[in-house]
């Protein structure tokens, strides 16, 4: 099949590569130039595993091209998935469209009768609804649906190839089946279609990202209250999540969620909700939000309070600046947030990533920034882990425990493993955990 993505960010880029790698004629369309050039011989823009592999098999077949413009998308193709930003509105926190309608406005007049434009951006249910009034103006004969990512972060490739479901929100069967015959490699491998309205489809991506959201901020809160009660959060999240009702993911205590899309999702889904008529059902997000931005205010606190209730003067070792491993991204990381909170309390702060260290700069420039893990902790008076990438778990701790000024660490995302680094000579200290009494582990 021939389709068009429009918008190359993170969504769009993943979406057109994984497309190509399956068979289809694939146009990535973007206003910016530059990033078309780098998309063009096969280097994408951003980190993700196994995404540059692709990009580059899919130039070299010819089955993947990019271009700047609409009108020669409209040319190329009937089928057009809309991948474009939806960031925060600057005025509030309900949802900014101007990418999609900018998409509706100039996509539109060129469309030939009988194509099928698909969202994929995340937005407030009813855009679709709004699409389909002013296309009907623009295009008349032109249908929009609804087909929502689920990507995960440092997994996009695998969630796209082998998604866990594909939701196809569509107004007639017509379209229901062409979007069918796009994912045909994995409705014959058995993954769960659900065939939906299009505001069906729309409201299942906020409603998912809001319950992990609010799962996530639920075990926190409970380790908010372990701390109080000299309790193990960790012990905890385990016995709760082997209940089936409950289950294991997503009961991970730590310094909370971050990235582009939870934030942001539930703030717009609360805003829209208030638009509706709706908002009292969902007033519980509100709290949702405050538990996570406090785990970051808990964390930079905690950190004080070892060094005996001040920053000034001391050296800190950061270990990691991405909002989760897998990714570069630090939009809204929270691990970026504490290094700059005690950065600003007059600590020297050097901080270490294996792949955001360029876009931490670019945002926190105030922050020091270095390529090895010992570089990051020497002369250090505590150490940080506030990402928890792979790497930082096959850390030696009795090696490390030879550069640092005093062997102290808080384990923000608890899952380093405390006895090991007790072994090692350290103080081990991680949220929702008592203070260590003996074997220095808490």
């Amino acid at each position: 099949m021939r389709m068009t993505v429009i918008g190359t960010g993170y969504v769009g880029t993943v979406h057109a590569a994984c497309m190509a790698d399956i068979g289809h004629e694939v146009l990535g369309v973007d206003v910016d130039a530059e990033r078309v050039a780098s998309l063009t011989v096969g280097h994408a823009p951003l980190h993700e595993e196994g995404l540059d592999p692709l990009l580059a098999r899919g130039v070299a077949s010819g089955r993947l091209l990019f271009s700047t413009s609409l009108a020669e998308a409209a040319r190329f193709a009937d089928l057009h998935f809309v991948c474009v930003g939806t960031p925060q509105r600057p005025d509030g926190e309900g949802c900014d469209l101007r990418f999609v309608d900018a998409v509706v406005e100039e996509l539109g007049p060129p469309l030939r009768p009988g194509s099928l434009v698909v969202g994929k951006s995340t937005v407030p249910v009813g855009t679709a609804a709004r699409m389909q009034r002013r296309l009907a103006e623009l295009a008349p004969d032109t249908e929009v649906a609804w087909n929502p990512e689920f990507l995960r972060e440092g997994a996009a490739v695998a969630d796209t190839m082998r998604p866990e479901r594909l939701v196809l929100g569509t107004s007639s069967a017509w379209a229901d089946e062409l979007l069918r015959e796009v994912y045909a490699p994995m409705v014959r491998a058995g993954v769960p279609v659900f065939s939906a309205d299009p505001a069906t489809a729309e409201l299942v991506k906020v409603a998912s990202n809001a319950f992990l959201a609010t799962k996530i901020s639920f075990i926190n809160a409970m380790a908010e209250v372990c701390e109080a009660a000299g309790a193990d959060v960790t012990v905890l999240a385990r016995a709760m999540g082997a209940d089936t009702r409950i289950g294991p993911r997503f009961l991970e205590p730590g310094l909370g969620f971050g990235g582009s899309c939870l934030p942001k999702d539930i703030r717009g889904f609360a805003a829209r909700a208030e638009e509706i008529g709706a908002g009292r059902a969902v007033a519980f997000l509100h709290e949702v939000e405050r538990i996570n931005t406090r785990q970051r205010t808990r964390t930079v606190d905690r950190a004080r309070a070892l060094l005996g209730g001040d920053f000034t003067g001391r050296r800190i070792g950061v270990l990691g600046a991405a909002f989760k491993p897998g990714s570069d991204d630090v939009r809204d990381s929270p691990a970026l947030t504490v290094a700059a909170a005690v950065a600003a309390e007059g600590a020297t702060v050097r901080v270490h990533d294996p792949q955001a260290l360029d876009n931490a700069r670019s945002v926190r420039p105030e922050l020091t920034y270095v390529l090895d893990v010992p570089k990051a902790c020497e002369g250090a008076d505590l150490v940080l882990h506030l990402t928890q990438w792979p790497e930082y778990r096959v850390l030696s701790p009795a090696a490390l425990a030879a550069v640092v000024r005093t062997p102290l660490i808080l384990d923000a995302r608890n899952c380093l493993d405390g006895r090991a680094w007790g072994a090692g000579g350290w103080t081990f200290h991680a949220l929702g955990r008592p203070a260590p009494t003996t074997g220095g582990v808490s």
